[in-house]
């Protein structure tokens, strides 16, 4: 097993130097790596980023979005062929960066909403953006890790049998999808089954909180979780997700209004301590 930390925590653009020491510091926690927000897409900003990891022994992963202005699901051709440009340099980013699974929900805008489920037209738009993608990912040596979100943040993808379906049609090997145990909370009637449901295709795994605060500290079936994902043989990364208010454009999307943690880096320790005893009571 692999414990990440995604730097969402403290930034939105973890390029440049500024991150440095941070990166220092998860690294004598002993993090196996971290995960890269992309949002500033500029390839040779994550070579260099990538160089600096490289030195220091950190892995990494990417993560990234999309909203109503770039769409893969778009009826507007015009958006949805932007969408797929701006996940293919996403996924540029990756190679240039030395990240191997790009997570998140890129598969759709997050927050656009029409009052409704996903109309079939819908989902077939949303089918051949992802297809057109997974021939670049396969190219870039990345796997797209698809995230469902809960009902509140999108609605292609809401749980564990949406993700699995989706990845079918898509039926590309570079098309995965991921585990994220704040929106399986929401979204889930049964974990375990979800977990087996989704472990064919499962390439990440997210561990955040129900109050998307320090895991380990609240609500979600724990027990269940690491119980069911390391029964299937599940042996990738598994990453730490919280967020805080050091993003004002995250705090509009979270909804996080009140702090609730000591501190960020406590957070991080805390989390690699709980995921590393639950990980090493079962093995």
């Amino acid at each position: 097993m692999k414990f990440g930390m995604n730097l969402l925590l403290w930034t939105g653009d973890a390029t440049g130097e500024t991150y440095l020491p941070l990166f220092e510091k998860l690294k004598k926690m002993g993090f196996d790596g971290v995960e890269i927000p992309l949002f500033n897409m500029k390839p040779e900003l994550y070579a260099a980023l990538g160089r600096h990891l490289d030195n220091m022994g950190l892995q990494r992963t990417g993560a990234t979005v999309r909203g109503p202005e770039d769409d893969p699901m778009s009826p507007d051709p015009k958006v949805r062929a932007l969408g797929v440009a701006h996940n293919k340099i996403a996924l540029d980013c990756c190679q240039a960066g030395g990240m191997t699974v790009l997570a998140g929900p890129y598969h759709s805008a997050i927050g656009l909403f029409s009052g409704k489920g996903p109309e079939k037209s819908e989902w077939d738009r949303a089918v051949g953006s992802a297809r057109e993608l997974a021939g670049h990912a396969a190219a870039c040596g990345v796997t797209l890790a698809y995230e469902f979100l809960n009902r509140f943040e999108c609605y292609l993808l809401n749980c564990a049998g949406d993700a699995v379906r989706f990845v079918q049609e898509v039926g590309h090997p570079s098309c995965r999808t991921m585990w994220d145990t704040f929106h399986a909370h929401i979204e889930e009637k049964n974990t375990a089954d979800a977990i087996r449901t989704m472990a064919p295709v499962m390439a990440h795994v997210h561990i955040s909180e129900n109050d998307r605060s320090t895991p380990g500290c609240g609500q979600v079936n724990w027990k269940t979780t690491f119980d069911t994902i390391l029964a299937t043989g599940y042996d990738g990364w598994m990453t730490v997700e919280a967020f805080g208010q050091s993003l004002p454009e995250l705090v509009a999307a979270t909804k996080i209004w009140r702090r609730m943690y000591e501190n960020e880096e406590k957070l991080a320790a805390d989390a690699l301590a709980f995921m590393k005893t639950e990980v090493e009571r079962r093995t």
